[in-house]
């Protein structure tokens, strides 16, 4: 496995485990900001550098939450990642991408219950 997979993993490791602890709001919080990310990332044309101007416009953003110890960080990475593993030339993409498309299930509002 290259450094940037081992890297990669733990970061979103640690995403997932941030979902996961999240109480309804905090969650909630994270949710948004994701939806914040995926709208800026969809404005960003990729380049011959393919997508990492999304990626660094990620970052930057979930580095400004995360000085002031905002959750929203989380939504922001989820982003970057699911942008750096979309890119399909990592080893073992497609399992990353499996993990990053159930980190994102997470953020989904449970259906609502029929009594």
């Amino acid at each position: 496995m290259t450094d940037e997979v081992v890297d990669l993993s733990k970061t979103l490791v640690w995403t997932v485990g941030m979902i996961t602890q999240a109480g309804p709001d905090e969650r909630e919080r994270v949710a948004n900001a994701y939806r914040e990310a995926r709208d800026l990332v969809a404005q960003i044309p990729k380049t011959d550098e393919g997508a990492r101007p999304r990626i660094v416009a990620c970052f930057h953003r979930s580095d400004k939450y995360r000085a002031v110890e905002d959750i929203a960080c989380v939504g922001w990475i989820l982003t970057a990642i699911e942008e750096r593993v979309n890119e399909g030339d990592l080893p073992d993409w497609r399992k990353l991408r499996k993990v990053v498309k159930n980190a994102v299930k997470l953020l989904s509002d449970p259906a609502p219950t029929l009594h």
